[in-house]
């Protein structure tokens, strides 16, 4: 049985720059939609997969705009 690795992941939301009523160009604030959690596993691969199970539905549209971040200890 192999090891596992202590890792920590987190998943941002990057919103897409909007116009306001006077035509300014406006970028909203990116936000954490899952807050970093730590995880036992194999190697990062593992990590990914899991991090992505862990995006509420809300942004399954979506997808593009998300990004996942994993951190080896």
């Amino acid at each position: 049985m192999a090891k596992g690795q202590l890792f920590e992941y987190a998943v941002l939301f990057h919103p897409k720059p909007t116009k306001d009523p006077a035509g300014n160009d406006t970028t909203p604030k990116s936000e954490i939609i899952v807050e970093p959690t730590r995880i036992l596993a194999e190697n990062e691969k593992e990590v990914s997969i899991k991090a992505s199970r862990a995006i509420p539905e809300k942004f399954d549209d979506k997808m593009e705009l998300v990004e996942i971040l994993v951190r080896p200890f």
